[in-house]
């Protein structure tokens, strides 16, 4: 657990540290508004002294990411937060793969395992999957409809300083594991109580009875810790729909509204709506372990009582964290494939239907509780008509492809890879959504494989293909499209490697989250570690090639893709264009000065 620690600690020094680089690089160059608009000098009566300009400085250093508002920070340091937590969450999961090398436990205890896929399944859900993609939303959405800032900058920056709290709560178990060891040098008493905050090992979703009775302060802060998060998330979103219908341009109207904001949008709703559940179900439980409460005790309202409010929130949450990566796909894709996005009525139509038939799908998790066979089928047909919209997205995206002009950049190998990983963890899920089969596989490795392709292989696929669109606008420079195409294809072919050997483990009847298992099972099991290690492979040339470019990378200009030449020259684009122009009239100016000088 030293070593997940370790490397956890090591990947946060990094990802500050990249930040504040781009600080000091931000820094240099003039800001302008998003839509064009020039600042304006205020007088004392509160009128505009129209053409004067407002010079305005932003402090420099750290007090400048403690105290800014400004919508890029905020995105920048939500980047920041998620980058640590998905290599810390990814090392989680490799310390898991290595264990299963063998029938036997042997890497690590039984206890060890069991806090490790815990603690795995909690921070790449709600630490990197939510902040990442708050990190786009922050970033792009005022720049996309032409908004100065999000609707309530202020409360923007609360909702990401509660997001650190929560991640420290979260993970307590080995943020104090360390100081533990410190201070036990000195004084072994003093130690007690660090060590006492060992990682629980009541599985992700923290099912009761198990969840109530077990001795585990460092299970308290979790729930406090992902009841902060939800917080955070839900001012979030309130946020995004208040920007959305009230900052957006003039010439903006709903019907040129872009898909990804709409996906912005579909996404604050549903957190709206599922988030209060998370935070209700959190507190019950907590009261349940501190108070004394029977919420969730036989005498009350039973076990059965918690699956359904956290799996009302928890089926949501698969689209909340799922349909900002459709929204890029459906906005990078047509860029690279030189055709505009076909069926966009369509996919804007389908998205909010994902997000309206979201809510009733929630009790296919639970098709083996012994729930009434009626309530069953009404879940598993909606289930089932669930996969029409999303496959309505899969068949517009692949016709938007359809004798396009295509162009295999990195952004765009890595659309296709989530369309294809998207494809089949969607097909398997709509096997597991159907009764007879579910009463088979639940509980199997098979729903293991079938949400790792989403929430492993299309969620982040779609992600990197954002950050490598959007990398030359961010940082000014170009990465290294060898190393970005060695990214992809470990990455894919990892992904494919690890998952679908999970898949044919599941249908032979191997259940998950054991540490140990028979031993005709271990060939399958090897090779799923193999391409786990080879998927932390690219991962590691990923984050090399993103802290090496930006020192090093060649600068470009304001077009990198060559988008105007394909009439898809947006508008956060033109706002990089304009960045630049006022840097090199800056620049010019200042090269004046000292020749004069």
């Amino acid at each position: 657990m030293l070593v997940d620690l370790l490397i956890g600690v090591c990947v946060g020094a990094l990802a500050l540290c990249a930040l504040f680089g781009l600080s000091r690089r931000l820094e240099r160059s003039p800001g302008r508004p998003p839509n064009g608009s020039r600042p304006r000098a205020v007088r004392p009566d509160g009128g505009h002294a129209s053409g004067a300009e407002l010079e305005r400085a932003k402090p420099t250093g750290v007090v400048r990411w403690l105290t800014t508002v400004d919508h890029k920070d905020i995105g920048l340091m939500y980047f920041a937060v998620a980058g640590a937590a998905f290599f810390w969450g990814g090392t989680d999961a490799i310390m898991l793969r290595t264990e299963l090398l063998t029938p036997e436990a042997d890497a690590f205890t039984i206890e060890t395992y069991n806090a490790l896929f815990t603690m795995h399944g909690i921070t790449m859900l709600f630490l990197f999957a939510t902040p990442a993609i708050f990190g786009f939303v922050n970033y792009f959405l005022p720049i996309l409809i032409g908004a100065d800032d999000m609707a309530f900058p202020r409360v923007n920056a609360i909702a990401f300083w509660l997001l650190p709290i929560s991640f420290a709560l979260i993970r307590a178990d080995m943020l104090t594991d360390m100081p533990a060891h410190v201070i036990a040098l000195v004084d072994p008493a003093l130690a007690e109580p660090l060590y006492a905050i060992s990682p629980m090992q009541a599985g992700w979703t923290m099912y009761p009875p198990m969840s109530a009775e077990l001795l585990s302060p460092h299970l308290d802060l979790v729930l406090l810790g992902l009841h902060l998060s939800g917080i955070a998330t839900v001012m979030g979103a309130i946020n995004v729909i208040a920007t959305i219908f009230t900052e957006r341009a003039p010439d903006l109207d709903w019907g040129r509204l872009d898909i990804l904001s709409w996906t912005f949008l579909a996404q604050a709703g549903l957190i709206l709506f599922a988030f209060p559940m998370l935070g209700t179900v959190l507190l019950m439980l907590l009261a349940d372990r501190n108070l004394g409460t029977q919420f969730f005790t036989v005498e009350g309202g039973g076990p059965i009582l918690y699956q359904h409010l956290f799996w009302f929130f928890g089926h949501p949450e698969v689209y909340i964290v799922v349909l900002p990566p459709m929204g890029l796909i459906s906005f990078i894709l047509p860029q690279f494939a030189g055709r505009k996005l076909f069926g966009f009525k369509f996919i804007v139509y389908s998205t909010l239907a994902i997000a309206v038939l979201s809510f009733g799908v929630w009790a296919h998790h639970m098709f083996t509780t012994g729930i009434d066979p009626r309530i069953r089928g009404a879940f598993m047909a909606v289930t089932i008509a669930i996969a029409v919209p999303s496959a309505v997205k899969v068949f517009n995206w692949m016709t938007t492809m359809w004798q396009g002009r295509i162009r295999l950049e990195a952004p765009m190998l890595f659309c296709i890879g989530a369309i294809a990983t998207f494809i089949v963890g969607g097909v398997t899920g709509v096997f597991l959504g159907s009764i007879p089969i579910n009463l088979q596989y639940h509980a199997t490795y098979y729903v293991v494989g079938h949400f790792h392709l989403i929430i492993t292989g299309f969620i982040p696929f779609a992600m990197f293909a954002g950050v490598y669109y959007w990398y030359p606008l961010l940082t000014g420079r170009m990465y290294d499209t060898r190393l970005a195409r060695v990214h992809f294809w470990t990455s894919t072919v990892g992904v494919l490697v690890t998952f679908h050997a999970l898949l044919l483990i599941g249908a032979l009847g191997l259940p998950r989250r054991y540490a140990e298992y028979p031993a005709e099972f271990a060939p399958l099991q090897i090779v799923a570690t193999g391409g786990a290690f080879v998927i932390a492979i690219g991962q590691v040339v990923w984050g090399w090639n993103m802290l090496q470019s930006y020192r090093t990378g060649p600068t470009v200009g304001a077009d990198p893709w060559n988008l105007k030449e394909y009439g898809f020259f947006t508008r956060e684009w033109e706002w990089f264009e304009e960045r630049l122009e006022e840097r090199g009239g800056a620049e010019a100016v200042a090269v004046a000065r000292e020749g004069e000088e």
